[in-house]
C-alpha cells in the first residue's frame, strides 16, 4: 500500500492519495486535480475511487474534475441529495481499493452528513488510519455553526456522540488524517500535530477532555468567522461545480487593453504584490491582496461571479493565483497587466499610495492623541489583546463597515504583521479615506517591544 498528502497552503486543506495492488483512491480531492493523476501514473495505478468527507464549505471539491479524467466512481454520505456520484454511503458500508479496504462511518455534528473513512490494509481485521473530515482534529474538533446558532446545541450534541461512539472506539494506535490543518476556519485552534493518533487526541486534545454538557458549552461558546463565500461552495458542492476546461484562462493584457477592462462594470483590480510594494505605488482604487493571501481571501471578500484583472509581481504568479481563486469558485478572472506596475509607471499613468507607520511612531502619536487605532484582527485575535482605545473591525466586514469610521482623522490600522492590513487599507483607500497608515509588524511588532494591550 502507498500513501500520500495533498497539502493547499492557505486553505490549510489536506487531501489524501491510497494505493494497492494498481488501484487508487482520493479523498477530499481539491479542483486542480492533476496532481493526484501524476501521483498515480508514478505508482502504474488507475483511480477507480474518489471519497467526500461532506460537502464542504470552504472550496470547491475536485471529485467531478477528478472524474473526468479518471472515470472513476465518487462516493459520499446519503444523508445529503448530492447531484453527482455514483454511490450513495450509508453507515457501515465498505469499499475496496486494491487489497485495502475502506468502511464509511457516519459521524454527523460538522454536518449531517459528514463521514469518516476508516482505512483497514491489505490482510488486517484490525483499522490503522481513520480520514475525519472536519469531525475531528489534531487538537480541536469540526465546528458545529454552520446551520446557525439556533440548532449549534443539536449539531454539537451529535458531534460528540460521532468522536465518542464511532471513533475513540477506534483504538488508541489509529493515526488520524483530517481535511484540514492549522489555520483553517473549519475548527478552533487546530493544532500543527502531524500525524496523531486516536490516543494522542484523547490525552492532549482539549475537548475530548469534556462531557458532553462541558463539550456544547465549549463549542456554542466560540466566535468562528463564517466568510460570505461557503454558502456558495456549499452550493456547489452539492450540484457539482463546472469544469475547469469549461473555464477561460486569463490572458495577458497590453496596457490599453487594462485600462479598458478597468472601465468594464463590476470589475475588480486585485494587486497580489507584496503589503510594501503595494504602500509604495499602486493603481488608484486596486485591492491589495497578496500572493499567499489569494488562497482564501477572495471568498472573504470579492463576489465569485464579479470580474477580475490583476497586477502582479512576476507574470508566472497568474498559474498559481488562477488556481487558488478557482479553488474559491471565481469564474471571471479577465487577464492580468502584462509588464505589471513597471509598466504603468513608465507610462506615467496615476499612482497611489498608502502612509506606513513602525509601532515606535504610533505609540508617540498615540500619547500625543494625534491618530487613531483600528485592528482588523479576527475577534478571536482580539481576545488575546488589543491597543487601549482601538476600534475593532474584521478586515472582510470592513466594506460594510467602513462607514462607522470617521474621515476627519488619521487612523492607523493594524493586524498581526501588516498582510491584512494592506487588504483593510486598500479598502479604505477605495471608500475614500485619505489619512490612513500600515502599522508595519503590526501587534507582533507592537507585543514584541513589550507595549501594553487590553483585553476587550
Amino acid at each position: 500500500m502507498k500513501f500520500r498528502i495533498i497539502r493547499s497552503e492557505g486553505l490549510a486543506h489536506n487531501s489524501y492519495y491510497i494505493s494497492d495492488s494498481g488501484e487508487a483512491a482520493v479523498i477530499d480531492p481539491r479542483r486542480d486535480c492533476q496532481i493526484y493523476i501524476n501521483i498515480a501514473k508514478k505508482d502504474c495505478a488507475k483511480i477507480t475511487n474518489i471519497l467526500e468527507t461532506h460537502r464542504n464549505e470552504d472550496y470547491i471539491v475536485g471529485s467531478l474534475e477528478l472524474q473526468n479524467q479518471t472515470e472513476a466512481e465518487i462516493s459520499h454520505s446519503n444523508q445529503l441529495a448530492f447531484k453527482y456520484g455514483e454511490k450513495n454511503l450509508s453507515d457501515g458500508d465498505t469499499l475496496n481499493v486494491g487489497n485495502v479496504k475502506i468502511k464509511a462511518l457516519s459521524t454527523p455534528g460538522h454536518t449531517d452528513e459528514s463521514l469518516c473513512c476508516v482505512l483497514y490494509p491489505p490482510a488486517s481485521s484490525e483499522p490503522t488510519m481513520v480520514f475525519t473530515g472536519d469531525t475531528l482534529f489534531a487538537g480541536s474538533v469540526g465546528r458545529t455553526d454552520l446551520y446557525g446558532k439556533g440548532a449549534q446545541p443539536q449539531q454539537a450534541e451529535k458531534l460528540y456522540q460521532s468522536i465518542q461512539e464511532k471513533l475513540l472506539p477506534l483504538g488508541d494506535g489509529v493515526l488520524v488524517y483530517p481535511a484540514h490543518g492549522k489555520g483553517s476556519v473549519c475548527g478552533s485552534r487546530i493544532s500543527q500535530q502531524e500525524p496523531t493518533t486516536i490516543g494522542y487526541e484523547k490525552k492532549t486534545n482539549p475537548y475530548l477532555q469534556l462531557g458532553k454538557e462541558e463539550f456544547m458549552q465549549k463549542t456554542a461558546s466560540e466566535e468562528l468567522v463564517v466568510p460570505r463565500y461557503f454558502k456558495k461552495m456549499e452550493e456547489l458542492n452539492q450540484n457539482g461545480p463546472p469544469l475547469l476546461a469549461e473555464l477561460a484562462f486569463p490572458r495577458s493584457l497590453s496596457l490599453e487593453a487594462f485600462e479598458e477592462d478597468m472601465q468594464e462594470p463590476n470589475m475588480t483590480v486585485i494587486d497580489t504584490r507584496k503589503p510594501y510594494a503595494f504602500n509604495g505605488s499602486h493603481i488608484p482604487g486596486s485591492l491589495s491582496i497578496w500572493l499567499k493571501g489569494t488562497t482564501v481571501y477572495p471568498g472573504w471578500l470579492l463576489d465569485p461571479e464579479g470580474y477580475i484583472i490583476f497586477v502582479h509581481e512576476r507574470e508566472s504568479d497568474i498559474n498559481r493565483v488562477a488556481a487558488h481563486f478557482r479553488r474559491l469558485g471565481f469564474v471571471n478572472m479577465c487577464g492580468y497587466l502584462c509588464g505589471g506596475m513597471n509598466v504603468w509607471q513608465e507610462a506615467g499613468k496615476p499612482i497611489s499610495m498608502i502612509g506606513t507607520m513602525s509601532v515606535f511612531e504610533l505609540k508617540e502619536k498615540l500619547e500625543r492623541r494625534e491618530v487613531m487605532v483600528l485592528d482588523v484582527r479576527e475577534p478571536s485575535e482580539w481576545k488575546q489583546g488589543i491597543i487601549e482605545g482601538a476600534e475593532t473591525i474584521f478586515f472582510a466586514d470592513l466594506p460594510e463597515k467602513a462607514d462607522l469610521l470617521p474621515k476627519d482623522r488619521p487612523i492607523a490600522v493594524t493586524c498581526t504583521v501588516g498582510n491584512r492590513t494592506s487588504v483593510a487599507t486598500s479598502i479604505l483607500k477605495q471608500k475614500g479615506f485619505k489619512d490612513i497608515y500600515n502599522v508595519l509588524g503590526g501587534m507582533s511588532a507592537w507585543t514584541s517591544l513589550g507595549y501594553p494591550t487590553v483585553k476587550p
